[in-house]
């Protein structure tokens, strides 16, 4: 750097003198700089690749029409041609797109000729349909009829219910030709439309097309297509469900009140019918397709009652199905509510019995009034189950509580409810107020009692007690024992009095009118006669028999054919045997057994399958299946622990209690746990609180104690919890025989604490020498320390005096370098003086040679004219100091000469 710096020096000057020459190179240096950030920016931009174009989603030999790149206006152009058009809207990298394509193909291979299939890529950002549509999932189906549409498919996506629902979309209409087809289309769970039109006048009859526009509506707006449309065109067959004008629009209902479509409050509009027919359908049984993904729908379903659930392998595009029909007609049986066999003889013989009685019980309450009703004309009741009259009663007093309207102008037959739950609200809190009347201790008889009601003067109710033992809590015993004695009290406002009349329980009404034509497990009009109504729930087995499983249906079964009771109010689910085939007696029975009023159903708990029996373990693990067997049926002493996965002072006491479970006797205690996550356990026994501790006593095991939560939960204390809660006395008188257990029990807890004893003493031998062996390595490692803090002090002597001769050196260097600096500053000098004196020497040179030219003409002259020694002293001396001078001058050059030549030797 420092022998360059000579060089640039003049380069330097020369650009001072000439500041064009700055400028250009400044100029130079922007144009530079511009063009490399260009560069650098395209490269920034060539950072993100363009988007690969689309492939062909489907093969192009499939019959499906693959539009990849997303030309939404040619699709429209082609459904402009076709009469249904099923639009496939799919995104490339969608697992469910991919998936559902090969259904596609295989219901676009089935119905090709007669619907336009066309598969639309929405994903592609370049392309129409990922601008013009905003989907939230994938992938999406919509269908067309004609101009009608979009209808949107969101059932299941397998290939026979997509062709199903296409199917439905070709033909909303099902044409009823005859009385028999009528039948059978009436007689189908679902609810069914039918319209009337003459077609003998014109090719169209009025109102028509509306109507078939009303049952595309009902697919838009029901994907499902629950409600079917059919329509007559023959008078005659119309006038069996009282069609008689052309036009006229029926809805038929199994358990209600059929409905005609009223035109002259309502106009005959396509969406008017749609409307119409889902607000006053009637679900017998409903479907559940979840769709897989996050959803409300099992939810919002089982919140609005008990549930049976009934998953039975189902192919939508079968002709008949049998099973399905056989649950159809329980279902109808069970809410055939008008037309029971089992109420229309019991209100007969209500009303027969006692019009004459409630009338003369309250005519001094009231005014006569032209027209009367029975009792039970309009039944409206409730069971009540009254408290035990003593902590050890073993019977319960059941009462049957009713609201009669027996007075007042009659209602209109057609709007009269059944029930209203706010004068049932009423009844009970008029009945409670009067609970301590209604107490027996034991009777057989049924005592009725009369009495008013607070909030309306044409109302009064009626109670109807009886004992009824604990011990009969099935269905059979409950029918022979419960309300069918004869022998019956009846009171007026309190005062019992002997009557021939009883009002029967709403479950075992039938109890009262012997029918032998009616079956035990009979369930006809069931739904109105008990406060446990079931709502009926179909799931396809083929798709969601993860539900089953769930529920408790076995995994290793080959017919996917199950059943379960699911009440979510009161935390419990009933599950059918499935050793038994689903047929219509045993779902009658499975229904009857959940509606008594002591059900003899077992609650069906949850297990955990990880868990297996064989294994042993010190601590035993329990499940809801082995629950019973060890905590219940075991002779041993029981400690329980509740946990669970989550919890992480759960597992902190693990190692407690493996200790415990090694120094209790195995004999007479068992320590176990239970995962309350995985396992159901009976509501007596749950908890909400984590880690729970319980005991059970060998010989009181339905006492159980529960450890103290503001006990810390250690060794120690849960021996003396154990030990206390397990001597404490029977209550039973203890034998001889009882004495020498309880001595024997006693000597084999001495013997294993003596054993427990020894092995602890010789533990702490073991842990005495292990304290010795630890104290000699303990003092070994202090005199190491000892050891290594002097080495630390030596080396860090060492570290000073480097440290110090370090700064010595840093010093000499520093000082070295300024020398050398100071004597490149003089050398610069000299430099500078040798380039001064070699310009002077060459002027001299210069110089000397003119003189000696000067000298060499003169002496020519001397010698041409040596005569003329005429000239003066003066011009003489002259010449003798101009001699003189140049002598001198010529001696100073070679001096200088000399001295630069020394200087660059030096240099």
């Amino acid at each position: 750097g420092d022998a360059a710096a000579p060089r640039l020096r003049p380069r330097a000057a020369l650009m001072a003198r000439r500041p064009e020459l700055l400028c250009g190179a400044a100029i130079v240096l922007g144009c530079a700089f511009l063009v490399a950030l260009k560069v650098t920016c395209s490269r920034a931009k060539d950072v993100t690749m363009p988007a690969k174009l689309p492939v062909n989603f489907f093969s192009t030999r499939s019959p499906v029409i693959d539009l990849f790149r997303g030309q939404l206006d040619y699709a429209d152009q082609l459904r402009q041609d076709s009469e249904i058009v099923l639009y496939f809207f799919y995104a490339p990298w969608c697992g469910q797109s991919i998936a559902a394509r090969e259904e596609i193909e295989r219901v676009a291979s089935r119905l090709s000729d007669q619907v336009l299939f066309v598969a639309v890529n929405c994903w592609w950002n370049q392309g129409k349909c990922r601008k013009q549509k905003h989907f939230f999932y994938f992938p999406v189906i919509h269908l067309y009829h004609r101009s009608f549409g979009p209808i949107e498919y969101k059932g299941p996506m397998s290939a026979v219910y997509i062709e199903k629902f296409v199917r439905r979309v070709m033909t909303p209409l099902l044409y009823i030709s005859s009385r028999s087809k009528l039948l059978d289309f009436l007689s189908n769970y679902e609810p069914g439309v039918v319209g009337f039109f003459e077609f003998n006048a014109s090719p169209q009859p009025p109102g028509y097309l509306t109507f078939f526009t009303s049952a595309l509506h009902s697919l838009k707006k029901d994907y499902l297509g629950t409600i079917r449309f059919g329509v007559v065109t023959d008078k005659r067959v119309a006038e069996e469900i009282s069609l008689v004008h052309s036009g006229s629009v029926y809805l038929h209902r199994h358990a209600n009140t059929s409905l005609i479509y009223p035109k002259d409050i309502m106009n005959f509009t396509a969406e008017n019918i749609c409307k119409w027919a889902l607000e006053n359908r009637e679900m017998l049984i409903r479907w559940l397709r979840p769709h897989g993904g996050k959803s409300l729908l099992l939810n919002n379903e089982l919140k609005k009652g008990p549930a049976l659930l009934i998953f039975i392998p189902y192919n939508p595009l079968a002709e008949i199905h049998p099973l399905l029909d056989e649950i159809t007609k329980v279902a109808l049986e069970y809410h055939k509510c008008n037309k029971s066999r089992v109420a229309e003889p019991d209100l007969q013989h209500v009303g027969d019995s006692d019009s004459a009685a409630f009338d003369s019980s309250v005519a001094d309450a009231h005014p006569k009034f032209s027209e009367t009703f029975p009792i039970a004309t309009y039944p409206c009741c409730n069971t009540v189950v009254l408290p035990q009259w003593h902590s050890i009663s073993r019977t319960h007093n059941v009462c049957e509580l009713c609201v009669n309207q027996t007075l007042g102008v009659k209602p209109n037959k057609v709007h009269v409810p059944h029930c209203n739950f706010l004068e049932i609200e009423a009844a009970l809190d008029s009945f409670y107020l009067q609970e301590h009347t209604f107490f027996q201790v034991i009777s057989n008889t049924i005592e009725c009692s009369n009495f008013l009601s607070f909030y309306n003067p044409f109302s009064y109710y009626t109670a109807c007690c009886r004992t009824v033992n604990r011990h009969f809590l099935s269905f059979i015993s409950s029918e022979k024992t419960i309300f069918q004695t004869p022998k019956v009290a009846f009171s007026s406002h309190g005062k019992k009095e002997n009557t021939q009349f009883s009002i029967p329980h709403i479950e075992d009404r039938n109890c009262f009118i012997p029918d032998p034509n009616i079956s035990s497990t009979n369930i006809t009009g069931l739904s109105c006669r008990t406060n446990k109504t079931l709502n009926l729930y179909l799931l396809d087995s083929n798709l969601f028999w993860i539900y089953a499983e769930r529920l408790g249906a076995s995994r290793s079964t080959h017919l996917k054919e199950f059943a379960a009771i699911v009440d979510l109010k009161e935390e419990v689910h009933y599950v059918l045997d499935q050793n038994q085939s689903l047929v219509g007696p045993t779902l009658e029975s499975f229904i009857k057994n959940f509606s008594v009023l002591y059900s003899p159903l077992k609650r069906h708990l949850v297990d955990d399958p990880s868990v297996h029996s064989h294994e042993e373990h010190v601590v035993t693990e329990v499940t809801t299946n082995t629950f019973h067997e060890t905590v219940f049926l075991s002779a041993k002493n029981v400690l329980l622990l509740y946990y669970a996965q989550w919890c992480g002072f759960c597992a902190s006491l693990n190692h407690i209690f493996i200790q415990l479970a090694r120094l209790l006797p195995p004999d007479s205690f068992t320590v176990a746990r239970i995962d309350v996550t995985r396992n159901d356990l009976p509501w007596e026994f749950m908890t909400d609180r984590l880690p729970t501790i319980l005991f059970f006593p060998h010989q009181r095991k339905e006492q159980s104690v529960k450890f103290p939560e503001d006990f810390s939960v250690n060794l120690p204390n849960l021996l003396k919890f154990i030990l206390h809660h397990s001597s404490l006395s029977s209550s039973e008188p203890c034998t001889k025989e009882c004495l020498h257990k309880e001595s024997v029990l006693q000597q084999g807890h001495i013997s294993h604490l003596e054993r427990e004893i020894q092995k602890l003493r010789s533990e702490i031998s073991a842990l005495h020498q292990a304290h010795d062996q630890l104290a000699a390595q303990l003092s070994e490692a202090r005199r190491e320390e000892q050891r290594l803090q002097q080495q630390k002090h030596t080396l860090e002597k060492q570290h000073k005096t480097l440290q110090l001769h370090s700064e010595q050196l840093q010093a000499t260097y520093d000082q070295k370098n300024q020398e050398l600096l100071e004597m490149a500053e003089k050398l610069q000098e000299l430099a500078d003086a040798s380039e001064n004196l070699l310009k002077e020497n060459a002027l001299l040179r210069i110089l000397v040679a003119s003189r000696g030219g000067k000298l060499q003409s003169k002496d020519e002259i001397k010698e041409s004219f040596q005569s003329e020694q005429t000239l003066s002293e003066d011009d003489i001396s002259l010449s003798t100091a101009t001699a003189a001078l140049e002598e001198k001058r010529i001696d100073n050059i070679d001096t200088t000469e000399t001295e630069h030549s020394s200087g660059n030797r030096t240099e």
